[in-house]
């Protein structure tokens, strides 16, 4: 069976990798290593495509070390306990580790000790944020690197590279500027799937990839990341913060990225936190929209959710602005696991040894908003300041500011003479 097209011009030396400077220009982290012939355990973390187990490969090649790869996957325990046994026999050895983050705590516990003593020398691969996915104990023990994403650049003298390999098309194809730089745009950074896009271009034409070429194999950007890796919860993260930055256009933007991912749950979930958190009580019947909105498109899936999904976010978007809500939670929240106040103790919700005159009468509803309720030491708190008022919470906050005039009283016997 034919390697895939990435496979075969796989680089073999650190001057042959495109891109990654920080790590593998002359005076990069990961050249240095070479130089100075040593290997710490490290974790290899960034986008699909951007050269981690390349290097990881190329760095055990370089240093004359054996090295095993085991996927933390599909690959089983019984192989790993096989991969220490052969390290005892070569006192040492190097794991490449790919989909790290994903190895459970029965591989975990078996690796660690090995990690310890130095027997095993890991180098994992992971496009997930290390400092959430990877386990604490393997964390402290290894160094984190980041590959950055590839630039439309590197893309393109990547596809040069492939177009002049002997084991690759060795010149026998070309490639408009035009399509090359298609490519390089679609490819999101990751050069394996340039890669594989020219190769399947290659197959429908006799010497020249075109712009028609590519509308022919259907070609369109690569969305490089799915539903478990960072850039995709980096992704949600500049969706939330688009739309409280009131930009509508980068909030569709990044509407249609999660669209094309498909998770619908977490889009929900993000359009309704945003509702409460971010527009709040200036624009307060706007949740009801947003739920309104996601229980539609869960009914009628994509591609037709996607409708009232964009009708939300433009609302969204546009909408005024106020946390004034979530401000006074987290205000009250800070003040709550900061000290403990009883509250009084006529709004016990079964008063003990109180005669009628001293409980709370539910009666006196012309009366209740002259009590008090706060705890007496916190009488004078003021949790909820209104903010951005605009002409629905200035309707909240003018009321507010009367009731903050009312002298409110904690004596119930006197409360219930009135």
């Amino acid at each position: 069976m034919r390697e895939p097209l990435a496979a075969r011009i796989r680089p073999q030396k650190l001057t042959e990798i495109i891109g990654q400077d920080h790590l593998f220009a002359e005076d990069g982290l990961l050249t240095n290593l070479v130089k100075h012939e040593t290997l710490p355990s490290m974790v290899f973390f960034g986008p699909p495509g951007s050269g981690k187990t390349t290097a990881a490969l190329i760095l055990a090649k370089e240093l004359d070390q054996p090295y095993r790869l085991f996927n933390a996957v599909t690959d089983s325990k019984k192989d790993l306990t096989d991969i220490y046994f052969e390290a005892k026999m070569t006192n040492g050895l190097i794991l490449i580790m790919d989909e790290v983050h994903r190895l459970n705590k029965d591989k975990q516990d078996t690796l660690l000790p090995h990690l310890e003593n130095g027997l095993i020398t890991l180098i994992g691969a992971t496009t997930a944020n290390p400092y959430f996915a990877i386990n604490p104990a393997i964390r402290s023990r290894t160094h984190l690197v980041e590959f950055k994403e590839l630039s439309i650049d590197n893309i393109e003298a990547i596809i040069t590279r492939a177009l002049e390999h002997p084991l690759g098309f060795n010149n026998r194809i070309q490639i408009t500027p035009e399509a090359r730089r298609i490519i390089a745009q679609q490819a999101n950074g990751d050069s394996r799937y340039a890669l594989n896009l020219i190769e399947l271009a290659a197959i429908n034409t006799d010497s020249l990839v075109d712009k028609e070429i590519l509308e022919k194999v259907h070609a369109h950007a690569n969305i490089a990341f799915d539903s478990d890796d960072s850039n995709y919860f980096n992704t949600l993260s500049a969706f939330q913060k688009s739309i409280r930055g009131s930009d509508v256009n980068a909030a569709l933007y990044y509407l249609a990225i999660l669209l094309e991912v498909g998770d619908l749950i977490s889009i929900e979930r993000r359009l309704t936190v945003t509702a409460y958190e971010d527009i709040g009580l200036a624009n307060p019947a706007l949740v009801g929209r947003v739920l309104n909105a996601c229980e539609v498109a869960k009914r009628v899936g994509l591609p037709e959710g996607r409708i009232p999904l964009a009708n939300v976010v433009i609302e969204l978007a546009l909408s005024p602005k106020s946390k004034s809500a979530i401000h006074s939670i987290d205000h009250a929240l800070h003040v709550v696991r900061s000290k403990s106040s009883p509250m009084p103790d006529y709004l016990n919700f079964t008063p003990v040894n109180k005669g009628d005159d001293e409980k709370y009468d539910y009666g006196k509803a012309d009366q209740w908003h002259t009590l008090q309720y706060l705890p007496e030491e916190l009488k004078d708190e003021r949790f909820y300041t209104p903010e951005n008022l605009n002409s629905i919470e200035k309707t909240y906050a003018d009321n507010y500011e009367k009731l903050q005039k009312i002298k409110r009283t904690s004596n119930i016997k006197q409360w219930n003479k009135r």
